[in-house]
């Protein structure tokens, strides 16, 4: 008897908050449907991943990246019941019994897999559930309790939920209503639902919270940076422009602070360096503005999944004086990453008159930043 999985992968993922699709987070050291996948393609004939419209490439080059594959990676609908409906449909015609499972729960067991397939061969259904094991009340839509309900009867559903394709395809076509499952489709249609007992484990990622602490990993990156003063041209410092009678000689427009600052970003993204991306001896970033630079960085750091937790820069200048400009270089820094301004730091110091800063005869430049990734 033929089984294929249907992987459902397009939510939104809103409250993940995530750079990217919920499910193409690693999770134990791999994208969290790559895992789901592995136990599935252990137990069954193949799989459908259903994904978001658009994103269909980032599925493919995840799989190629992992060395699986699935017999068909097609668009979903505009919710979940669309979105299983246009798996069902994309399975091969010899497959009598799906699988419908979220990609969002990568931690499913492959003896729970059989267990559910046992259940639908023997029951015609078979839909993953674990009791409620929290007291459960009813409540008005002012938030007053009606009663309290029999936790002891009361089961949380999961996934996978399998049944035949013939009854599912049936359900789908003759629904005049909207169901956040399967079990509720089907027990709509009129066909018996037979739970399997599962596991708490079995967790959906729906918010942060959701992800093994080991999944939270800060990076940080130093970056440092010099550039000449010279006449005739602009001091541009942390995309500020500041009068004076020299500016930072350079192939961009010598933002010094930036540039450091970029670096720090790239090199805890473990990224190359500014001067890798962005060459000096590239005609179309002449005179360019550091901030478009840091912009294009942050583009790149977002897509290897990071986000920013802070940053800070320390700007090493004998004159002219730095502290009327601080507060604007936060803000300058913060619109062109995308984050709040109070991640984001500035300090000025000289060196006594010390060294090349203390000559006048350039400004330097470090800055420090932490990265944060959902792995």
């Amino acid at each position: 008897m033929s089984v294929f999985a249907v992987i459902l992968c397009g939510g939104s993922g809103t409250r993940m908050g995530a750079p990217v699709n919920k499910t193409l987070l690693s999770v134990d050291g791999e994208k969290a449907v790559v895992k789901a996948l592995r136990a599935f393609l252990a137990e069954t004939d193949g799989a459908v991943l259903v994904v978001k419209e658009g994103e269909q490439g980032s599925f493919e080059a995840a799989l190629r990246e992992a060395g699986v594959s699935v017999h068909a990676i097609v668009p979903g609908g505009f919710d979940r019941q669309a979105s299983a409906l246009a798996g069902l449909r994309a399975l091969p015609e010899e497959c009598e019994i799906a699988l419908i499972h979220d990609g969002a729960r990568p931690f499913i067991r492959r003896e729970d897999i059989r267990s559910v397939i046992q259940s639908v061969k023997e029951k015609g259904s078979g839909v993953m559930a674990v009791k409620a094991r929290d007291t459960i009340k009813e409540a008005d839509e002012k938030g007053k309790v009606v009663r309290t309900l029999n936790r002891d009867v009361l089961y949380h559903m999961q996934t996978p939920q399998g049944f035949y394709v013939k009854d599912m395809l049936r359900a789908h076509e003759n629904a005049k209503e909207r169901f956040t499952d399967d079990a509720a489709l089907m027990e709509n249609a009129g066909y018996p639902v037979h739970l399997v007992q599962g596991h708490y484990d079995n967790t959906k990622l729906t918010s942060p919270e959701d992800l093994p602490v080991q999944n939270i990993l800060p990076r940080i990156g130093h970056g440092y940076d010099v550039h000449r003063l010279c006449e005739g041209r602009a001091l541009i410092i942390g995309g500020v422009e500041i009068p004076h009678e020299t500016g930072l000689l350079g192939h961009s427009d010598a933002d010094v602070a930036l540039h450091a600052l970029t670096d720090a970003l790239l090199g805890a993204a473990g990224l190359p360096d500014i001067g890798h991306l962005f060459p000096d001896n590239d005609p179309k970033y002449k005179g360019i503005s550091s901030l478009l630079l840091l912009e294009k960085a942050m583009e790149r750091i977002r897509e290897k999944g990071f986000e920013v937790g802070n940053a800070d820069v320390t700007i090493v200048a004998q004159a002219p004086k730095m502290a009327p400009h601080l507060e604007k270089m936060k803000e300058n820094t913060a619109k062109a990453m995308g984050v709040n301004v109070n991640r984001i730091n500035y300090k000025a110091t000289t060196t006594e008159h010390l060294g090349f800063e203390g000559e006048k005869k350039g400004i330097s430049a470090h800055a420090v930043a932490l990265l944060i990734a959902r792995t």
